[in-house]
Formats: C-alpha cells, sequence, structure tokens
C-alpha cells in the first residue's frame, strides 16, 4: 500500500476506498516546500484574493468544448441522469455548480426527527467531550474561534461535532441538516486553506481560520428536529473563497438568503460552494444528538489508512454519504429540561 494513502468508508457497502486526492503533489507542495520556504508566498496564495483568481483561471476562463466537457464529467463520475440541464454545462464551473434532482435521487427527509447529511461529502464524527477516548481539542478547528468568537461556543462545549469534507468532484450544493428557526447567521473573515487531508493535518485547525458562514438554528419548534441549538459552518478553502447563500423551499425556485426568525426545513437547499474542495461543520449542544452507530464504528476502524489517523491519531475515519441520508438522533433520554434553557448566547 503506498504510504500516501488516504482511505475512507463507504457507507453504502462499508467497503474500503482509496481517495484519488486531487490536486495531491501541488498541495504537499504547497504545504511543505512552500510554507517552511516562503512564508510570503504561502500567506498571499491561500489568501481570498488569490484563491478567487486562482478560481476564474481554473473554472471561467479556459474554453471547454463539448468534447473536453464530456471528457471532465467522465473524469469527476457525474451521474448525467440526475443533473438538471446538463446540456447547458460550457466551462468547468457549470459542471461544478450543477443542479441535480435531489427530491428523486437523493433520500427523503424521514418522519422522524433526525439530523441530516447536508452534503454529498465524507463525514467524520467527532465527540468534543474532553473526557472521549479519544480526544479532538486541537484538531480540526478551535471551537471558540470556529464560531467567529461569539459567546455561542459556550454551547457547544463538550457536546458533538461532524465534519463533512466535499472533494471537488462532488456535487456542491448544501443543504440544510435540520429543520428549525434560524437564530443568527453571519459571515467570518479568515484565510482560504486547502480541505485537503494533508493541509488539516499540516495547519492543524485550518478550519477556524478559513472564511466561514455560520449559521445557528434552533431545533426545539414545533415540527424542527428537536436536537436543541445547532451550529451549521460552511469553511471556503483554496480555490474556492465564497458561498453563495440560496435557500430554497421548493427545488431550487426563489432562492434567498437566510435571515434571523425564517423557518428552514431539513433537506432543502441552503447554499452553494463555488467550484474546488470544501468543507462544512456541524456543531450540537452535549446530550442532545447521538450519531448513527455505523459513522461511529466506521471511524473507529483500525484496518483503514486515513492521512488523518496517521497526523492526529486513531478514530478519525471518514464515511463516503449522500447528501440527505440520517447522520443523527435525539438522545433518547434527554436532560431534565424543567427550566427552559436561554437561546441568547
Amino acid at each position: 500500500m503506498s504510504p500516501f494513502c488516504h482511505q475512507y468508508i463507504e457507507r453504502a457497502t462499508g467497503s474500503i476506498r482509496n481517495e484519488r486526492l486531487f490536486a495531491d503533489p501541488l498541495v504537499r507542495f504547497l504545504y511543505n516546500e512552500i510554507r517552511e520556504n516562503a512564508g510570503w508566498l504561502f500567506k498571499a496564495l491561500t489568501s481570498p484574493q488569490a484563491s478567487h483568481i486562482l478560481g476564474v483561471l481554473q473554472y471561467d476562463l479556459c474554453f471547454f468544448s463539448p468534447h473536453r466537457i464530456k471528457a471532465l464529467m467522465r473524469d469527476l463520475d457525474v451521474c448525467l441522469e440526475e443533473c438538471l440541464n446538463p446540456e447547458h454545462f460550457r466551462t468547468a464551473r457549470a459542471v461544478f455548480e450543477r443542479k441535480i434532482r435531489y427530491w428523486s435521487c437523493r433520500p427523503q427527509p424521514p418522519a422522524f426527527p433526525c439530523v441530516l447529511a447536508p452534503s454529498d461529502s465524507r463525514m467524520l464524527p467527532l465527540n468534543l467531550s474532553t473526557h472521549s477516548l479519544f480526544p479532538v481539542k486541537g484538531k480540526f478547528f478551535d471551537l471558540k474561534t470556529l464560531v467567529g468568537e461569539s459567546p455561542w461556543h459556550e454551547r457547544f462545549a463538550g457536546g458533538r461535532a461532524a465534519v463533512f469534507r466535499l472533494t471537488p468532484d462532488k456535487y456542491h450544493y448544501n443543504h440544510c441538516p435540520v429543520s428549525g428557526e434560524v437564530l443568527e447567521t453571519f459571515m467570518v473573515e479568515g484565510r482560504c486553506h486547502a480541505c485537503h487531508p494533508d493541509a488539516v493535518v499540516r495547519e492543524v485547525t485550518p478550519f477556524s481560520r478559513n472564511r466561514r458562514l455560520v449559521t445557528l438554528v434552533d431545533t426545539d419548534i414545533p415540527q424542527g428536529s428537536g436536537v436543541g441549538l445547532v451550529a451549521m459552518v460552511e469553511v471556503v478553502a483554496l480555490m474556492i473563497g465564497g458561498i453563495r447563500e440560496a435557500y430554497s423551499h421548493k427545488a431550487y425556485e426563489n432562492p434567498q438568503a437566510l435571515r434571523p426568525g425564517m423557518r428552514i426545513q431539513a433537506g432543502c437547499p441552503k447554499s452553494l460552494f463555488y467550484p474546488g474542495s470544501s468543507t462544512v461543520v456541524l456543531l450540537f449542544e452535549p446530550l442532545r444528538m447521538d450519531f448513527e452507530e455505523d459513522l461511529v464504528a466506521n471511524s473507529l476502524r483500525r484496518d483503514v489508512q486515513s492521512r488523518f489517523c496517521e497526523g492526529f491519531g486513531p478514530g478519525l475515519v471518514e464515511t463516503d454519504l449522500r447528501m440527505g441520508e440520517v447522520i443523527g438522533r435525539p438522545v433518547a433520554l434527554k436532560p431534565s429540561l424543567s427550566a427552559p434553557v436561554p437561546l441568547v448566547p
């Protein structure tokens, strides 16, 4: 097996898969040679401005003939049958920002309260408790910084987190993981580090330093998901630099940015990452949500070669899943709520 291999578990089959890491030599060069020997250049290349320029050069300016578009879609293993209007794909950006018939080709929200995968991605379930068998403090993100130094972070201390890594070949819309009422939404400025496993390990806590959109949702309302306060943090990455807010209650109709007081429905489109790789982090309060058992069991596998495990330690094997799949449910026995918990930070 290659020492540079990165593997994950395919949820649908339980099989171990080798990931084809896009731009692997370039990312390794950037986060090793350039980072260590030319700090000024590394800082420039991971700025939002540089990511925007790189994105335009990569996805907009290159002319793509119909033959090249078909070759690109084959290379990315894009399913034409699930795409809306594939005949309109003229650039690489159009392929990456494709819309799909998610109402028929992705799992639909079940009748019971639960948490859904917000994207086609590779997921890590994390326990933020300091008493966890495999502590994650100081890895992937700093909790306080992740939500923009706001007091909200205190609500998630000792809770659960889920990290969803979107690779460049994935459908790039994010969907709502829960149903509830939006309490707050805000952008936190930052850099544009890559979400490549090597970059994450080298930078240790890149998700709390990248540019990111934070959305806080109260799910303890009628017809809500019933898992308490949830934070959805959408993290931009190298060659992305931006997120287009596009919440739609039906299909992709009348897209709009979320505002405090809006009700959102699990499974509906929420936003679009610009092309590249990117990450979504979900935060949950303590004792409010349990991950599905197969996801936790997968993360603990010792027969899978993960660069996250090599860099951070065991318990960090990803599971590949589709948007809309159930990842967690309200705990069977919730803590005493005889006195209402205030929702203001």
